[in-house]
């Protein structure tokens, strides 16, 4: 590539695309001669972001493209290897029901009976005869060739877009394949935002801001999320029997995203824009209509489609999870995130590896609840289910160790493995007899990860119906692949009988709800997180908007999502209205941190709440959150603390804002590779502390990338534990701040009908914001001083027995 610096020119923009903003064609843009060719001016900016993002996430281009060329060999091995079981496979040989007899010069008598593979397998020719008599597998293979043809071609165009974009980490980021892994997406993205201020990838501004480019790689998903917040989308159902229900499968999801974004018909012109007649409200009813017709289509087209995609369905499950299943049979009793739940929970511009990280966290917390609730009467049952299956099970093993002919009879493996699997599953439902019935704490360290929880699971959290509410975000991975199973069956009449009577509430929230930003396009007005437009003021923002409660985020989405998003991108200047708002919540916690307990009592108390909560993983943040979490257990037991005299009882808003308002580092005390970081929690770079001079021997010796590796690492975990603080802290105060506001409700809190609360906002143009730092707390915090005496810690260890209570049905109780 020819060097930027030495071959420079400008020219006139002549071939504007159709998302160019007025007024702008006569921008003059520098443009190295290097890079004209290829990166300069790019017609679809969404898609190059989000190719550069797939890029790192997947770990380059020979993984990718490995990848997908094992997904064509995986779809063909499928449809041949059924094709093959189907037509080619003589089962009455297979399994015995009729006799085999070998003859021939030199054969064993003995071995003339006995039935080989090659026996059960028909010749070539007669398999082919079969397969050409059957009219339905010709037309499944047909049909199964054009959609391998299909994802053939497209496969091949990814590899010609991945290969430039491989280029383009090379030539234009300067980051070789083999160093890919060693950078974070926040690295890479402040590359792109410098090499947008040498040369114009986007012609429409001078430089690119990290919001803008999370809303070009984010914009349908925000869309998504925020249209989950409302309630718009009918996956939450009311069946009999089964009662309440939250119903969302890929299948679904898939076909949401096709009617309303990129299929025929659909809001949006092209990736960017949506289409102008949506943005008026004169013609919504016949908007409506147009829309309730595309759907009925779609659902028309599912339902001719459901016993094609039903056969693939199970293919595919059968072939996936039979041999997990059969090495692993409690697999099924593990639990995932649904669709749902990372929909409800995820934060507006939240990338999709920020939420797998997050999530994933708090899975240890959010099993530890949810296997806290047993049935007594399941757990009866279970142990005597499980000793009767050991029982024989033994003697069966007991029989084949002594002689292995036993194995001979038959259906003797199949008895084994179906009493194996029996004693997995009934295990699963007896409960540790060592388990602390914590249930309060124990949800309160899941949203201390999840950052969303609905009013009324406070101090609800052990009543069932609490529990299936967070079933309905954690499900079985039973249930999922069930859900996956019927979802060919249950998409097209939820698509014909349910969403068809959203098409009018949706126009409205996509007229309503969008706003067109200058060298971005059309998004999600939610996902600008404007607290003066979209803020609650039960969420801390009350006397800073103006929205009405059909404009409100629910959950404080919008709130918490603005956090997140600072926290995250540390350069990033919010606009007026946001930085208004982060300063109040700083105040508010330097407020509520002047009543908390000092710091130092937490951190010193936090080996002791690690302990208390379970906390296995015993690195700096988690015990951060463990010691806010724990301490109003521990002062509300009437423990005294280090210096013997008994600390006053104390919540856990003011203990996060303590630690919030003493664990800001300010920036002329950090490391120059830390510097942009300045407001996030970290650990001390005071000589006299101890906590981790182990690791700054470490780092010491090792090399500069190694070194600039771990301080990543330990900033990207501080930043999340701040994050994660603000989210406790944020809730409590909403807590206190909504009481006289409480309702009582047993279920999800749904906000109002959206046709009865239209209120036409219309679209408007946001061209710019207000740059405004987040600014740093001012009292630092030496995150040092823990070196206890060994006498100290048996005295503590004494002091936690002695306040310990009994067990109760075989669990203690918090």
């Amino acid at each position: 590539m020819a060097n930027l610096e030495t071959y420079q020119e400008y020219q006139r923009i002549e071939d504007f695309e159709e998302d160019s903003p007025h007024g702008e064609e006569d921008l003059l843009v520098h443009v190295p001669e290097g890079l004209r060719d290829s990166w300069h001016h790019i017609k679809n900016l969404d898609n190059f972001f989000t190719r550069i993002y797939q890029f790192h996430q997947k770990n380059g281009f020979a993984c990718m493209m490995l990848s997908e060329f094992f997904e064509l060999f995986q779809f063909l091995f499928v449809v041949t290897f059924t094709t093959f079981l189907f037509n080619c496979v003589e089962y009455d040989i297979l399994f015995a029901n009729r006799a085999v007899n070998h003859t021939g010069p030199g054969q064993n008598p003995l071995d003339r009976n006995k039935v080989t593979l090659p026996d059960a397998i028909l010749p070539s020719q007669q398999c082919t005869e079969r397969i050409q008599e059957n009219s339905w597998i010709i037309f499944l293979l047909i049909m199964a060739a054009i959609f391998w043809v299909y994802r053939m071609i497209k496969v091949f165009c990814n590899v010609l877009h991945y290969w430039e974009i491989r280029q383009f980490y090379i030539k234009a980021l300067k980051i070789r394949m083999g160093e890919l892994c060693n950078f974070t997406w926040q690295e890479v993205q402040d590359r792109l935002i410098s090499l947008q201020r040498e040369q114009q990838m986007c012609i429409h501004k001078k430089e690119l801001t990290e919001l803008d480019i999370y809303h070009r790689i984010l914009r349908f998903k925000n869309y998504m999320v925020a249209m989950v917040n409302k309630s718009l989308l009918p996956v939450q159902l009311q069946l009999p029997l089964l009662g309440n229900l939250v119903f969302l499968t890929q299948g679904l999801k898939y076909n949401f995203e096709l009617i309303l974004f990129w299929g025929p018909g659909s809001l949006f012109q092209n990736k960017w824009n949506l289409h102008p007649k949506y943005k008026r409200a004169g013609n919504r009813l016949e908007l409506a209509q147009q829309l309730s017709r595309v759907i009925l289509l779609m659902g028309v087209a599912n339902l001719l489609l459901c016993p094609f995609i039903l056969v693939w369905q199970v293919l595919y499950a059968f072939f996936s999870y039979t041999e997990v299943i059969r090495r692993e049979p409690g697999s099924l009793g593990a639990r995932r995130w649904s669709l749902y739940g990372r929909l409800y929970l995820r934060h507006f511009n939240e990338l999709d590896h920020e939420l797998h990280g997050r999530l994933g966290r708090g899975y240890k917390p959010t099993s530890k609840y949810m296997n806290s609730f047993t049935s007594p009467l399941l757990t009866v049952l279970a142990k005597n289910v499980a000793f009767f299956s050991g029982s024989v099970l033994a003697v069966l093993i007991a029989l084949t160790v002594y002689d292995e002919d036993v194995l001979t009879v038959q259906h003797i493996l199949t008895a084994i493995t179906v009493l194996g699997v029996v004693i997995t599953i009934t295990r699963s439902f007896i409960p540790d007899e060592h388990m602390v019935w914590c249930p309060e704490q124990l949800l309160q360290c899941v949203l201390a990860h999840i950052h969303y929880m609905p009013d009324h699971w406070r101090d609800n959290a052990n009543k069932s119906e609490t529990r299936d509410e967070v079933a309905q975000l954690f499900q079985y991975k039973a249930v999922f692949i069930l859900e996956e199973l019927l979802s060919p069956i249950v998409t097209p009449f939820i698509l014909i009988f349910l969403l068809r009577n959203k098409s009018l509430e949706i126009i409205d929230f996509f007229r309503n709800f969008t706003v067109e930003v200058v060298g971005v396009g059309d998004i999600c007005s939610f996902a600008q997180m404007d607290i003066r437009r979209h803020g609650n003021p039960l969420w801390m923002s009350e006397g800073q908007t103006e929205a009405s409660v059909y404009q409100q985020a629910e959950n404080g989405k919008t709130e918490l999502s603005l956090m997140h998003f600072t926290i995250k991108n540390p350069h990033w200047q919010p606009p007026q209205e946001s930085s208004v708002f982060i300063s109040h919540l700083k105040e508010k916690v330097h407020q509520d941190a002047q009543g908390g307990p000092p710091t130092q009592l937490l951190l010193s108390e936090a080996p002791l709440c690690s302990s208390l909560l379970s906390n296995e993983s015993g690195n700096a943040p988690d015990n951060l959150l463990a010691s806010v979490l724990a301490h109003p257990i521990l002062t509300a037991s009437g423990l005294p603390g280090r210096d013997r005299r008994f600390v006053p009882p104390s919540t856990a808003a003011s203990a996060a804002a303590s630690v919030l308002a003493s664990l800001s580092i300010s920036h002329s005390q950090l490391p120059h590779a830390s510097r942009s970081h300045s407001h996030v929690l970290l650990p001390s770079t005071h000589p006299d502390s101890t906590m981790y001079c182990s690791d700054r021997t470490v780092i010491d010796s090792m090399s500069a990338s190694d070194s600039r590796i771990r301080s990543t690492t330990m900033l990207s975990e501080f930043a999340l534990a701040e994050m994660s603080l603000h989210a406790i802290y944020m809730h409590e105060v909403h807590q206190q701040n909504s009481l006289p506001h409480q309702r009582t409700s047993g279920q999800w809190q749904n906000p109002m009908p959206m046709r009865d609360l239209i209120s036409n906002t219309g679209s408007q143009t946001h061209s710019g914001h207000t740059a405004v730092h987040l600014s740093s707390m001012p009292t630092p915090l030496r995150l040092g001083g823990w070196t206890e005496e060994e006498e100290e810690d048996a005295e503590e260890e004494e002091v936690l027995n002695r306040g310990s209570t009994p067990k109760q049905d075989s669990r203690s109780s918090c």
